[in-house]
């Protein structure tokens, strides 16, 4: 059975090489439907850093969302060094999360599925919805672009980063 899994991706380290490395990382795990536009924000937290960059992919593949969880994510942020430290919200090589996966409702060690920050941070929500703007939310069946729109891109102080491409991933016969 082919999955629909739903992944955001955020760096502040080399992101210009490390978003586009990650999407043909996860082009070896099945078959990249879709990416978004690349979105610069305010860095989440720890605010003494380089501002963030972040996407979204939707990624057609057989594995199972906690094989996605357990094992593409992790040798994606391996194979990019993602260092893990103390500071959640500190700088980082790619960050990649499984935000949707199907239409399921899923619990996974810690994290959720659909990622509960859908609704909180318009640099998951907004990518996400252009993705698949009439998706609609498991839990609430909101669509993408109905949670996307409360979001003011001014106030997120989000730009468009027309010259971060990962559209070269994005699978030819879609």
């Amino acid at each position: 059975m082919s999955n629909l899994a739903f992944l955001s991706l955020g760096s502040n380290i080399n992101a210009e090489k490390n978003l586009p490395a990650a999407v043909a990382l996860l082009s070896r795990y099945g078959t990249v439907k879709a990416v978004s536009t690349v979105w610069e924000s305010a860095p989440v937290g720890y605010r003494d850093q380089p501002n963030f960059l972040n996407a979204a992919v939707v990624l057609e593949t057989d594995l199972s969302a906690e094989e996605i969880v357990k094992r593409a994510i992790r040798e994606v942020e391996r194979s990019l060094k993602r260092v893990r430290t103390s500071n959640k919200n500190g700088p980082r090589t790619i960050d990649v999360d499984l935000a949707l996966f199907n239409q399921d409702v899923l619990s996974l060690n810690r994290r959720k599925i659909p990622d509960p920050e859908i609704y909180k941070r318009p640099f998951l929500a907004v990518p996400l919805a252009e993705l698949a703007p009439d998706y609609r939310h498991p839990e609430t069946g909101q669509t993408l672009s109905e949670i996307a729109r409360k979001f003011d891109l001014k106030t997120a102080r989000m730009l468009r980063r027309n010259d971060v491409n990962l559209r070269r991933y994005f699978s030819k016969s879609n």
